[in-house]
């Protein structure tokens, strides 16, 4: 009679050849994205030869970046189920962050994390400023000096010169309640047209927008308008809320109303909600 050993126990970690389990940083090495560098997380993506592209990175994309074949959304389950053994680093590690997470979990630390670098939140595209959000406030005093800066919780937004020709912004700083408040006024030209945008940022997270409500207000003698909301965080920026109408906006033809001598006055307030 052959006598057969016990089969050998079943591990969590993948072996290798040698039979020795990798490395955690082995592991997440497996799964770099070759356009961003951040982990490729489930679902994971692949071209048709098996290089791995981030699902933020693929929509971008037309052909493989390694190989250039043309790029398809195929799964690989495999590495998927892989995923669920590793533990991947926060994406802003080389900024100090040491936390290790799950890939369940990556997503949404990252979103709140202290070392995620923010965009400067001034209007337009000119700036490529990438620092930390306590950095910000620096970097705006410092970096654009046509800001305002008020203090309270009901302030007067003076815009000057708002019929000049041309897309313009004008940016105010609001200090109350230990916080920063970015009001901007925007105004977009299009074929003579003048479209106005009014908003208010808290230069916070999303958690500590949502402890605020901001009311913006345009008066004359016998008209008024208003639009309230809770404020847009750095987390979110504003150019989403502009697109999609919500917030305070109006065209020439109104402002007209409201302006004197070419300028508008807006009262801005803002309240714990």
């Amino acid at each position: 009679m052959s006598h057969h050993g016990s089969p050998p126990l079943a591990t969590d970690a993948p072996v290798t050849d040698a039979g020795i389990p990798p490395s955690n940083s082995f592991l997440v090495s497996l799964f770099e994205c070759p356009v961003c560098f951040d982990c490729v997380l489930p679902p994971i993506l692949q071209c048709q030869n098996g290089h791995l592209v981030c699902s933020n990175c693929h929509p971008k994309l037309e052909f493989c970046p390694t190989c250039r074949v043309l790029l398809r959304s195929i799964r690989n389950l495999a590495l998927e189920k892989l995923a669920s053994f590793v533990q991947f680093p926060c994406k802003y590690a080389p900024w100090g962050c040491e936390k290790i997470l799950a890939h369940t979990e990556k997503a949404e630390h990252q979103e709140n994390c202290e070392f995620r670098l923010y965009s400067c939140p001034f209007p337009g595209a000119s700036c490529k400023w990438l620092g930390l959000m306590n950095d910000t406030m620096p970097h705006l005093m410092d970096k654009h000096k046509i800001i305002t800066t008020q203090q309270g919780e009901d302030t007067v937004f003076f815009a000057s010169g708002i019929f000049r020709p041309g897309g313009f912004d004008w940016v105010m700083i609001q200090c109350c309640f230990g916080f920063n408040f970015m009001v901007v006024l925007q105004k977009i030209e299009r074929y003579g047209d003048q479209k106005f945008y009014a908003i208010v940022q808290l230069i916070g997270t999303f958690a500590q927008a949502q402890k605020f409500v901001y009311k913006l207000e345009l008066h004359c003698p016998r008209q008024r308008l208003t639009w309230e909301a809770i404020p847009r965080s750095l987390q979110e920026g504003i150019e989403t809320a502009m697109m999609s109408r919500e917030c305070l906006m109006f065209n020439k033809s109104v402002a007209k109303l409201f302006a004197k001598n070419g300028n508008l006055s807006m009262n801005v307030n803002i309240s714990r909600s």
